[in-house]
């Protein structure tokens, strides 16, 4: 599975951004998907994950309630839309598959992983 996320830049705090991570090959229905994020000098952690039919989601708690992730299994795709946004929110956000049916948040169970997109919040 090749992943290629995108839609990242530069909002103001309160502003708001929605991610795509487009998948090619594999098994993308039957793969939970998820986003993560690493900011300079911080490891990488987990923001969201969502189950291979999209009917199961499960948010890190600095993220409940300002963001969601959803899916389009038609399209292969996986959105991560991102409101309220934070200057803390800055990171370099990577969407990753793995190949089971529900959610999970665990790193060790991803294994493929998308490049990356920058996001900045400024203050």
């Amino acid at each position: 599975v090749q992943l290629q996320a995108s839609g990242g830049g530069l909002v103001e705090a309160g502003g708001s951004l929605r991610l795509s991570c487009a998948a090619s090959g594999g098994t993308f229905s039957r793969s939970a998907m998820a986003w993560f994020r690493q900011a300079p000098g911080k490891e990488r952690v987990f923001v969201a994950s969502i189950s291979a039919s999209g009917g199961s989601t499960f948010y890190a708690d600095s993220v409940k309630g300002r963001f969601t992730i959803s899916r389009d299994n038609a399209m292969h795709t996986v959105y991560l839309q991102m409101n309220s946004l934070k200057p803390e929110d800055t990171a370099v956000y990577l969407c990753a598959a793995a190949p089971v049916p529900h959610t999970v948040a665990a790193e060790s169970h991803y294994v493929y992983w998308g490049q990356g997109t920058q996001v900045t919040v400024s203050s």
